[in-house]
C-alpha cells in the first residue's frame, strides 16, 4: 500500500472515531484499517501478547508509519494530544508494548477534539490513566500453573506465564456470573480485590466476559444493595427501554434517508428494511458500527450490499449446497455490482 492511500484510510478511520467519541487513538486507527481484530486488542491488554504488533499481519514499520500519519492528520485537525498511559490486565501490571522497539510514545497519544469540554476530556484521561481489571481465564484446555504445578478452573497470566489462583493470593474470591449488571457493579465496588473472568470463544475467536471474582462479603453486601432498591431500578429500566427505542427509530430513519439518497433507486420501503434490519441494537451488524451511526458511506452501502446478497442473488443457495463463503461471494459479486448500479439510478417507481 502506498503511503498516500495509507494517508487516506488512516483519516478515514480517524473521522469515523472521532465523529462519534471526540476523540482518537492509534488503537482505533489499527482496526479500523483493519490489522487487527478487537479480539487481538483484548489478547494484548490481558497481557497475553508481548507486543500489539505481533497480533498484526502487518510489519512494526507500517504500525509507526500509521502512527506518524494519524499526528499529521490530527495535527491538521486542530486536535489537540494527551499522552495516556496503557497498563495490562494481568497481576503484574506491566507497561503496555506496541512494538518491539523504541518510541512508544507515538502510539499511546489520544488526540481530543477541541469541542471536548475540559471536564469531559480529563474524565477520558483519568479513566484511561486508571488500571484496568484484572483478566482472569477460565482456560478450554488442560493447563498448568508455572509456580506449582497444580491447575484449577481459572488462571491469570504473570510475566507472560498462567498461574493459578492460589499461587496468585486470589483463590478467597467466589465467582459472580454475568447477568446481573446492577449486582456486578456493586459487588465490584464492595469488594477490594476483584477480577474479570473470561472465556475463549472458538465460534466468534473472541474472549467473552463470563462473570467476575469477588469477595464473599463483598457479594453478600450488594445483593442486600439490590434487595433495597429493587423496584426504582425497575422502573428505571423500563424507562430506559422506551428512551432506547425512540433513539433506535431516529436512528434507522436517519439511516434510510441516507441510503434513499446515496441509491435513489432503491425503493424506500427497501431502503426502510435494510435500515431496520442493519440498525438493530445488540444485533453487532454492520448498521451498528461506529461508522455507520456517523452515516459512513461506506457503511451504508455495506449495509445494502448484505441486504442484496440474501434477497437478489442465490448466495444462500450455494452456501447450502457447500460451495465456500468466499468462492459464493465471488460468484455473485457482479450481480451485486449490477444491483448497486440500478439502485444508484433515477428513483424506482412501482
Amino acid at each position: 500500500m502506498s503511503k498516500p492511500n495509507l494517508a487516506r484510510r488512516v483519516a478515514d478511520a480517524a473521522e469515523i472515531a472521532l465523529a462519534s467519541r471526540k476523540y482518537v487513538t492509534f488503537i482505533d486507527v489499527v482496526t479500523g484499517l483493519r490489522w487487527v481484530h478487537s479480539r487481538h486488542v483484548d489478547t494484548w491488554r490481558q497481557g497475553r501478547a508481548a507486543t500489539l504488533a505481533e497480533l498484526a499481519p502487518v510489519e512494526d514499520d507500517r504500525l509507526v508509519m500509521a502512527a506518524a500519519l494519524l499526528k499529521d492528520w490530527a495535527t491538521a485537525k486542530g486536535l489537540r494530544p494527551v499522552e495516556t498511559p496503557y497498563v495490562s490486565g494481568s497481576r503484574d501490571r506491566r507497561e503496555l508494548r506496541f512494538t518491539a522497539g523504541h518510541g512508544q510514545e507515538a502510539f499511546r497519544v489520544h488526540w481530543l477534539s477541541p469541542d471536548l469540554s475540559e471536564a469531559r476530556a480529563r474524565q477520558l484521561t483519568e479513566r484511561q490513566s486508571k488500571a484496568p481489571d484484572l483478566v482472569v481465564v477460565a482456560p478450554l484446555n488442560a493447563w498448568t500453573c508455572a509456580t506449582c504445578g497444580d491447575t484449577g478452573p481459572y488462571l491469570i497470566m504473570e510475566d507472560d506465564k498462567p498461574h493459578c489462583l492460589t499461587c496468585a493470593d486470589m483463590d478467597h474470591l467466589v465467582f459472580l456470573p454475568s447477568g446481573n449488571a446492577a449486582l456486578s457493579r456493586r459487588a465490584k465496588q464492595e469488594s477490594g480485590l476483584s477480577a474479570v473472568v473470561v472465556q475463549y470463544n472458538r465460534r466468534r475467536k473472541v474472549y467473552q466476559r463470563q462473570g467476575l471474582l469477588v469477595e464473599e462479603q463483598a457479594m453478600a453486601a450488594a445483593e442486600e444493595r439490590c434487595l433495597a432498591d429493587e423496584e426504582v431500578r425497575l422502573r428505571r429500566r423500563e424507562r430506559d427501554q422506551e428512551r432506547r427505542a425512540d433513539q433506535d427509530v431516529e436512528y434507522q430513519a436517519r439511516m434510510a434517508a441516507e441510503i434513499a439518497r446515496l441509491f435513489p433507486g432503491c425503493p424506500p420501503a427497501r431502503a426502510q428494511e435494510v435500515a431496520a434490519h442493519a440498525g438493530q441494537r445488540g444485533s453487532g451488524r454492520v448498521g451498528r458500527t461506529a461508522a455507520a451511526k456517523v452515516l459512513d458511506e461506506n457503511a451504508i452501502t455495506l449495509a445494502l450490499v448484505a441486504s442484496i446478497r440474501h434477497l437478489d442473488t442465490d448466495y444462500d443457495q450455494l452456501l447450502m449446497s457447500g460451495v465456500p463463503r468466499m468462492e459464493a461471494r465471488e460468484l455473485i459479486r457482479g450481480r451485486i455490482d449490477a444491483k448497486l448500479a440500478e439502485f444508484r439510478r433515477a428513483r424506482f417507481t412501482c
